[in-house]
């Protein structure tokens, strides 16, 4: 698979999953825009693609939850590059604190905000712009497992991540006339600078309690991404796959299970 001539949208690509899928793209000869929420975690991104040899990609910090900074960001691109074929959702807020009792409507909203109200905001200008250009283009949403397997405390990511589901098969049917492929990536738990922190002991046991014993890397995901963006999957529309290392296709975990 190669994108040469190819302009590819990662938001929330600054680091961990997002900046794996933006490296895996300029591997690949696309030109990449490179979103962080602020322009010190773009610029820290941008540091570590060119310690790698990476030159073809675009600085553009934006804070998706506001939408004037999303059309601002379009300009910007249409001015930078004249054209867009890929976006990649992958912007999230993680959502993390207490019970849905105890969770402050101020959460919900801050969660609400990026990984539903900035994705319907990224991806409508996205297809705008791919409409106007009149040769289709792909949209690819990071969604979870865990809009299908809740976790505990966290309420307001796991219905964000049931609204990325259901938004993915919406805008597939609005978008499929025009050409653009909508799809979703779906992870279970994936390896972040969080895992770094964690007892060598609780990383064991989460392991265990994935069927095939490996947690999910941003290389995982940015070769599926890779796959859905490409014209191998040309006739691919509104699906979701799932990487969790066969954790949705368990009743009970490892650990627990008689």
């Amino acid at each position: 698979m190669q994108f040469h001539n190819k302009s590819v949208l990662v938001t929330g690509s600054s680091r961990n999953t997002g900046l794996g899928i933006a490296a895996a793209f300029l591997r690949k000869g696309a030109t990449v825009f490179l979103n962080g929420s602020s322009t010190e975690s773009t610029a820290a991104a941008a540091k570590i693609l060119k310690s790698q040899g990476f030159e073809q990609f675009i600085e553009i910090p934006c804070d998706i939850g506001n939408p004037a900074a999303v059309e601002n960001m379009f300009d910007r691109i249409t001015q930078e590059n004249g054209h867009l074929d890929i976006l990649v959702n992958n912007a999230v807020h993680l959502g993390c604190g207490p019970s849905f009792i105890e969770t402050p409507l101020q959460l919900f909203e801050d969660v609400f905000r990026t990984n539903l109200l900035g994705t319907i905001c990224v991806s409508q200008q996205a297809a705008k712009t791919m409409i106007a250009q009149g040769h289709g283009g792909t949209i690819i949403h990071i969604g979870s497992n865990t809009s299908t397997r809740a976790l505990r405390n966290r309420v307001a990511y796991c219905t964000s991540k049931g609204g990325i589901d259901a938004m993915t098969l919406a805008m597939a049917l609005d978008l499929a006339p025009y050409g653009i492929r909508v799809n979703c990536v779906a992870a279970g738990y994936i390896r972040t600078d969080r895992w770094e922190t964690l007892p060598q002991q609780t990383i064991q046991r989460r392991r265990q309690n994935i069927p095939l014993g490996k947690e999910t890397t941003a290389n995982d995901i940015a070769e599926t991404v890779l796959f859905l963006a490409s014209d191998a999957a040309q006739n691919i529309n509104g699906i979701r796959i799932v990487i969790d290392g066969g954790c949705s296709a368990q009743h009970l975990p490892a650990d627990v299970d008689c």
